[in-house]
């Protein structure tokens, strides 16, 4: 498919893509006239990528972790420097703070609304 129905399908825009594939987190094929040509794997991959970016991570940790759950799909067990290690504990830690802070602001919606006449709606959410 070319960028265009990748950015149709995945909501990304196609600047974005370009982006994802410069730092090494999309790949296509490129035809004769120089077009990209992205496989039916691109799509899930692109939403995942914008999903580690929307979370908070960079574009270089969105690839180590991408790297990382390759290496888990396979058989052997992954490489790790302790300089690699040291890092993922640091953005783990990061990571951690993250949910903590984005669980105390959901509850305090959450408490809010359902003290309100429109409670329902936290329902037809979970419902979802």
């Amino acid at each position: 498919m070319k960028i265009g129905e990748l950015s149709e399908r995945t909501g990304i825009p196609t600047r974005m893509l370009r982006y994802y594939e410069q730092q090494g987190l999309l790949s296509a094929e490129r035809s004769a006239n120089g077009y990209r040509s992205y496989d039916e794997a691109a799509v899930d991959r692109a939403v995942r990528v914008r999903g580690l970016v929307q979370a908070g991570l960079s574009t270089r940790m969105a690839k180590i972790v991408l790297d990382i759950e390759r290496q888990c799909e396979l058989a052997a067990p992954p490489q790790c420097s302790l300089a690699l290690a040291e890092e993922l504990a640091e953005e783990l830690a990061v990571l951690e703070d993250r949910l903590a802070c984005l669980t105390k602001s959901r509850d305090a919606v959450a408490g809010y609304l359902e003290l309100t006449r429109h409670g329902d709606l936290i329902r037809r959410a979970d419902a979802a």
